[in-house]
């Protein structure tokens, strides 16, 4: 049971992921922007590391899935359920309310629009909590020592790539950005 739920959580958050990035793809859109074009060598290194870092993870969680590795009781796999299917919707609805605006990486050079309408009103990058809570509700499903440290560097790297993104969006969007980043928090909540 606990098997097929982690598996069907793959399967949304990744082939969200995926089709999104092959929609924009039948549009003349290059989604896929982590470790391209003209960018310090800091940042470049930085997108490369969590690129690996999560095509790792993606596929520790697949052989954790289908070994059925789980170290943890029935009640963590359920709460893991749960996480898993939340950080599945606020993936998707972050990839819904950016629709042509979104990329993976920082886009020097593109043509995108600030977003600060849907789930971006109650955070700066639903995209990558979407991938947090997610990656940790896989673990909780298929925990074991691998997933782990995967996991956690993942998060970590992900982390690197949001501090990135937010020191760039200021030379982009100027001080709509800063204004917007004054109204809501990086990862969720509303500033009074």
């Amino acid at each position: 049971m606990y098997r097929f739920l982690a598996a069907a959580i793959l399967l949304c958050f990744y082939g969200t992921y995926l089709g999104k990035m092959l929609c924009q793809r039948r549009r003349g859109i290059q989604t896929d922007q982590m470790a391209k074009g003209d960018k310090p060598s800091s940042v470049r290194r930085t997108e490369l590391v969590m690129k690996v870092a999560t095509f790792l993870l993606a596929a520790v969680q697949a052989v954790s899935v289908l070994c059925g590795w789980s170290m943890m009781p029935v009640s963590a796999r359920a709460a893991g359920a749960v996480l898993g299917l939340v950080g599945d919707g606020i993936f998707l609805a972050a990839v819904y309310t950016m629709r042509d605006s979104w990329r993976a990486g920082i886009a020097q050079g593109q043509n995108t629009q600030l977003v600060h309408s849907g789930i971006y009103r109650y955070s700066r990058n639903p995209a990558f909590l979407g991938f947090d809570v997610m990656y940790l509700g896989v673990l909780l499903l298929c925990f074991n020592p691998l997933l782990l440290l995967c996991t956690l560097f993942a998060i970590a790297m992900l982390h690197r790539q949001i501090l990135q993104e937010e020191a760039f969006l200021p030379t982009a969007f100027g001080e709509a950005y800063t204004s917007y980043c004054r109204q809501v928090r990086r990862y969720w909540g509303r500033r009074r």
